[in-house]
């Protein structure tokens, strides 16, 4: 990741809410021999761990490709971004640009056995069923439970401490307040690029001197 520190996202615990807030990752490993490998699924932060711990898995042969457990791993987290035209700066001259954020952690992932992966999954399922008016949980009922311990054979769980972290938010930091509401105000409104979730990102980053409309 290009480096710019006035952009740099260095705090752990903001890394951390990215990959809460955003949890599909994008996993790529260089494999000896086959040149890189990527894959994409869902992942927790082991939230009882120190520093920054990821848990997923992976649906069989996938873990073959990778290799996965013999080298480092990259995992890339991924938060709102969009396209920002100069002509919500209110002043020229100006080049459109692309506000983002994103963490890029790196390290050796650990491969878990049936019974801990089946945790990770059922902590997963949990994660994103719980807000639902019916959650369909893993050990539910009798039946789901046995149905989950017949698949889990078929996913490779793992755990990834990470070793080490690149990460950026680029918010429009470098422009006025006036100019980052003005961005924000456009963000919102009706129009090809309306990207409210961006539009929440920049005014979290940039601060309480910006108004969000």
């Amino acid at each position: 990741m290009r480096g710019n520190p006035d952009y740099a996202l260095d705090d752990t615990e903001a890394v951390k809410d990215l990959v809460r807030e955003n949890p599909w990752c994008t996993f790529v490993s260089a494999v000896p021999g086959s040149g890189p490998v990527a894959s994409h699924y869902p992942v927790l932060l082991d939230e009882d761990a120190e520093g920054v711990v990821l848990l997923g898995h992976m649906g069989r042969p996938d873990e073959v490709g990778h290799g996965l457990g013999r080298h480092t791993m990259l995992a890339i987290v991924q938060g709102p971004h969009g396209y920002i035209s100069p002509s919500w700066y209110g002043s020229r001259p100006g080049v459109p640009t692309w506000n983002f954020a994103a963490a890029h952690l790196y390290g050796v992932p650990e491969v878990l056995g049936d019974e801990e992966n089946l945790r990770v999954l059922d902590r997963l399922v949990h994660r994103f069923e719980r807000v639902l008016p019916d959650p369909h949980l893993l050990h539910a009922t009798a039946e789901n439970g046995a149905y989950a311990h017949r698949i889990v054979t078929g996913t490779v769980g793992f755990r990834l401490p990470v070793d080490r972290i690149e990460a950026k938010e680029k918010m429009s930091q470098d422009k006025s307040a006036e100019t980052v509401a003005r961005i924000i105000g456009h963000l919102v409104e009706p129009g090809p690029y309306r990207n409210p979730e961006l539009a929440e990102r920049m005014a979290r980053a940039n601060g309480p001197a910006v108004t969000h409309p």
